[in-house]
């Protein structure tokens, strides 16, 4: 292997250990999808990544100014084929090799904008954020499950929003210590520092609507993909269950997490659920 076909190599191994390092959740799930498939989400992963850490965490930095550079650069992979920035070059390949469109791309890179300067949404301003943050990287993701089948896509499409408002919603609510520090609010009604029971109620409802519709659409994703979002699945959903039995007070003191012994055997109850067509 030499020339182009080396950097991409060694770019997608970029994108692979961005994955593994920042989400043991994601990774597994991504380990449990048919080989073909897995570079290509490594590589959507890495870029999410990469654009959430400069809006969430580089704070000693202009964070705007790197930003509009990651935008730019982002275009500029896409339509050369190339970048020298690792990340850049295997999502690029990603989004040209599943034709991935530009505007789902750009509604992503829109929300990370929105993130270094709006502290409040109302409702719509909500769903406008979790389309971008996290609707459209589940797109993405779908193009890629369905490998140019566009009537199989448009099937499933609002079913991969369902799942990636679900893991947003669930975000949110396991990192409200975390946003409120920097004077985010993404929930309605929601004042800063404070989550009562009936606000938490009314949130937990919309998640399992989400969950539910999520689940209908997995049961329709091509086998070599089903199985990894399966996973990935059962543990949001068991984050979920965890974060609806911690009262309120104390989920803005500490982030609700999953131990690892845990994921372990909810993806052993998943591998039997999937080998028996019990999904």
């Amino acid at each position: 292997m030499t020339g182009k076909a080396l950097f991409d190599s060694v770019s997608m191994r970029c994108s692979r250990m961005t994955t593994r390092a920042y989400s043991t959740s994601f990774s597994l799930g991504i380990l449990c999808l048919q080989k073909e498939l897995r570079d290509p989400i490594y590589a959507l992963y890495g870029f999410v990544r990469f654009a959430d850490e400069i809006v969430d965490t580089f704070h000693e930095f202009d964070k705007g100014a790197l930003l509009a550079r990651f935008k730019e650069e982002t275009h500029r992979a896409v339509d050369e084929k190339i970048s020298l920035n690792p990340i850049l070059n295997s999502f690029q390949k990603t989004v040209n090799e599943f034709k991935i469109e530009r505007e789902l791309i750009d509604c992503f890179l829109r929300s990370m904008e929105w993130d270094l300067s709006r502290k409040e949404y109302d409702e719509q301003g909500m769903k406008d954020y979790i389309l971008g943050s996290a609707e459209v990287v589940g797109l993405m993701s779908l193009r890629v499950f369905c490998k140019g089948d566009e009537a199989l896509y448009q099937k499933l499409k609002p079913h991969a929003m369902s799942l990636g408002s679900a893991f947003q919603k669930v975000n949110f609510l396991r990192d409200l210590k975390a946003d409120f520090s920097m004077g985010r609010v993404y929930f309605p009604n929601l004042a800063l520092n404070q989550l009562d029971e009936h606000s938490k109620h009314e949130i937990i409802d919309s998640i399992k609507r989400d969950f539910d519709d999520a689940l209908l659409g997995i049961k329709g994703l091509p086998k070599k993909a089903r199985f990894g979002v399966y996973v990935a699945y059962v543990y949001y959903l068991a984050l979920f269950k965890k974060i609806v039995n911690t009262p309120s007070e104390v989920m803005l003191q500490t982030r609700i997490r999953i131990r690892n012994r845990h994921k372990m055997r909810l993806l052993a109850v998943s591998y039997v659920r999937h080998q028996f067509n019990l999904i």
